[in-house]
């Protein structure tokens, strides 16, 4: 494998700021801005919009489909559609 090709991988810091939460990883990302980590080290910071600390699947907070809701609603503005019905042909 060429060394020269393979992109530099090193410790870097997402953090959520959403969430007011940070964690330590290995990265290809790179940033300018630094910030100085728990160890004592300073490490490159990559700020993220959404994270597993503020998205609604790992939160808990997911919205849930009202599916019987709009069922009635369509019942409501286009008929049942039941067997019993007439549908207009011969």
């Amino acid at each position: 494998m060429q060394q020269d090709k393979q992109p530099d991988y090193h410790p870097v810091v997402f953090r959520d700021r959403a969430a007011g939460y940070a964690f330590l990883t290995r990265s290809t990302a790179t940033s300018d801005r630094t910030i100085e980590w728990d160890d004592g080290e300073t490490y490159p910071v990559v700020d993220v919009e959404i994270s597993s600390e503020s998205h609604p699947f790992y939160t808990g907070k997911a919205r849930t489909v009202d599916t019987e809701g709009r069922i009635a609603q369509f019942e409501r503005r286009y008929g049942s559609g039941g067997a019993g019905e007439s549908s207009g042909g011969a």
